[in-house]
């Protein structure tokens, strides 16, 4: 398993790389991760002509996105994709922050999990 990491790095601007989830062998459980400690959570809709300019994230959060997709830019010009089934960590809490839009005038759906 693996997750997006979006973060504002020393030049201000924001990054990704992805990350791979560590887990560990959970006997008949399978394999499992280390908790996360979670605030929250929320359910989003966001609609077909969903443009956000730059911003920075409001918190650290996980967005998981269900259905339609969502690109996003970082300030340091890279995008990414993420459709249904990816999980991103936007943590680019300082500086510049992203760029996200939706894709194809289609809406999305996503649960964002809190973690301040």
């Amino acid at each position: 398993m693996k997750y997006v990491h979006l973060y504002t790095g020393t030049d201000g601007k924001s990054h990704f790389k992805d990350v791979e989830v560590e887990t560990k062998d959970a006997g008949s459980r399978g394999q499992r991760s280390e908790l996360m400690k979670a605030t929250g959570m929320l359910f989003s809709i966001s609609g077909a002509d969903y443009y956000l300019d730059f911003h920075p994230a409001p918190r650290r959060q996980f967005m998981i996105t269900l259905d339609g997709e969502v690109e996003i830019t970082a300030s340091d010009g890279e995008k990414r994709l993420l459709r249904p089934g990816d999980v991103m960590l936007a943590d680019d809490t300082t500086g510049r922050g992203h760029i996200s839009s939706a894709v194809n005038n289609r809406p999305r759906t996503a649960i964002f999990v809190t973690l301040d």
